[in-house]
């Protein structure tokens, strides 16, 4: 028997790939907390960590940059897991919260409480982003299953970008129509992690680790459910539950996600496709890659925007926008993607 190719030898190299992808985490964490509009010495951030003494740019990485990477960290992991899971429960390869407007939807039910109901604190309207992300999933099924012709990946994307817009447009109105609301959403809008406190991360995170549970658990079922509801079922898998506490994890992680940082787009899309190149097809080991690479490019993205109009910053959601755009265009013209 060829080792190489043994499922113990398998899991091994998983496994390596694994404790790489975490290394990757760290790394871009680091640069995060020294990285910017001002620049600030390793030794510095590692005195700010461990010994704060609000002594010369310590305040710097223990006020801004560590609530900004916890916060990237967190919604990062939240963003990955959920394109994992709307990409398995959907079988579409190109399913992302923000394409198929999940995100617009969390988006614009925390828009409509801040403007028409007076909310300001993230306690206050998470509750609104969940069930905005909520509505939107199931008006976006609704629309790509009317008709005669089945619910396939490419009508799904289709109803997702014509709900998405709808749900943009009215949102846009609404912040117009509403100053105050429209200069409280104006920067969270364009999916930025910073000018957020820790009491932001502790608000979101909770939602997020219950969502990546939810995730864990139904691995193996979407596993399952890859094969096709038929099969899926003829080898013992609840194909109902599996898509149902799919879809409660994705509500949970996509709302928590815009709620605390806007709608931040293509992280969801591009990572659980990237990893796969090293993990196959098995979902548990794409969901456990993306809890690490996902925030990993989040973080290098909201990096990479500090640096680039200095000494001004690029939001991570234009930054991931200008790499997830071509990404998509790549997969569209794929032939095993739109042949699903």
């Amino acid at each position: 028997m060829n080792t190489a190719t043994s499922p113990r030898s398998t899991g091994r190299h998983r496994l390596v790939g694994l404790a790489v992808a975490a290394g990757v985490l760290a790394s871009t964490c680091v640069l995060s907390l020294a990285v910017g509009t001002e620049n600030v010495g390793l030794p510095t951030v590692w005195q700010a960590v461990t010994d704060y003494g609000d002594v010369g740019n310590q305040w710097i990485v223990h006020d801004l940059r560590i609530p900004r990477t916890l916060l990237g960290i967190v919604v990062g992991v939240a963003l990955g897991v959920s394109g994992a899971l709307i990409q398995g429960v959907s079988r579409n390869p190109l399913a992302d919260a923000q394409i198929l407007g999940i995100n617009s939807g969390a988006g614009l039910f925390v828009v409509a409480a801040i403007a028409f109901l007076g909310l300001r604190s993230l306690w206050s309207y998470v509750w609104f982003a969940f069930v905005g992300a909520f509505v939107a999933m199931v008006l976006v099924y609704l629309i790509g299953m009317t008709g005669r012709a089945a619910a396939t990946p490419v009508r799904m994307l289709l109803a997702g970008v014509a709900a998405g817009a709808v749900m943009e447009g009215i949102s846009f109105g609404i912040r117009l129509r509403n100053p105050r609301a429209f200069d409280s959403m104006r920067y969270w809008d364009a999916g930025a992690l910073d000018g957020h406190s820790l009491a932001v991360v502790a608000a979101i995170a909770p939602f997020v680790v219950v969502g990546v549970v939810l995730c864990l658990y139904v691995g193996r079922g979407l596993n399952a459910v890859a094969l096709g509801d038929d099969l899926a079922v003829a080898m013992g898998g609840n194909v109902v539950r599996t898509r149902l506490i799919g879809l409660v994890a994705v509500t949970l992680l996509a709302g928590a996600a815009t709620a605390g940082a806007g709608p931040i787009g293509f992280v969801g899309l591009m990572v659980p496709h990237a990893v796969r190149w090293f993990t196959g097809p098995d979902w548990r080991w794409i969901c456990a890659y993306c809890v690490f690479a996902a925030p990993a490019l989040l973080l290098a993205a909201d990096v990479l925007g500090r640096v680039v109009v200095r000494p001004g910053e690029l939001p991570a959601g234009i930054v991931t926008a200008f790499v997830g755009a071509p990404v998509l265009i790549w997969l569209v013209r794929r032939r095993t993607a739109a042949g699903l």
